[in-house]
C-alpha cells in the first residue's frame, strides 16, 4: 500500500438519510452515519416497534452508538428489562422512534467518503 492510498483505506463509506421522529412535531432533518453508528441503525430499523437489545444484537458499544445518534437527533427510547440466568439484572431494549430513508435521489445510498 502506497504512502497516498493509506488514507484511503481508513475512510469509511457513509450514507445520508432522512429522519422523519414519529411521535413528536418535529421536522424532518438529514443526518449522515457510517461505520458502526450506521450498523446500530439499521439494526433497529429491521427491529422497527420490537427494538433491539445487546444480547440479540452483539455489539461491543451499543449505548455509545445510541448516543451517536441521539446527539444527531435520532430519537431512541430505552426500555428498560429484567433477566436472569447466571447475571441476573437489566438490560436496555432500544426502539428507534421515527421512520428513516435513505435522502439520495432514488432512494439509493449517496456511497460519500468521510
Amino acid at each position: 500500500m502506497t504512502e497516498s492510498n493509506k488514507g484511503e483505506a481508513r475512510r469509511k463509506m457513509a450514507v445520508t438519510l432522512l429522519v422523519t421522529p414519529t411521535a413528536s412535531q418535529a421536522a424532518p432533518f438529514t443526518i449522515t452515519a457510517s461505520g458502526r453508528v450506521l450498523w446500530a441503525l439499521q439494526r433497529l430499523i429491521e427491529a422497527g416497534q420490537a427494538g433491539c437489545t445487546p444480547i440479540t444484537q452483539p455489539a461491543p458499544r451499543w449505548a455509545a452508538y445510541v448516543h451517536t445518534l441521539r446527539g444527531e437527533g435520532v430519537p431512541i427510547e430505552t426500555i428498560h428489562e429484567g433477566h436472569g440466568g447466571d447475571y441476573p439484572g437489566t438490560h436496555g431494549r432500544y426502539v428507534l422512534r421515527a421512520n428513516i430513508i435513505p435522502a439520495s435521489k432514488g432512494g439509493a445510498s449517496d456511497g460519500q467518503l468521510v
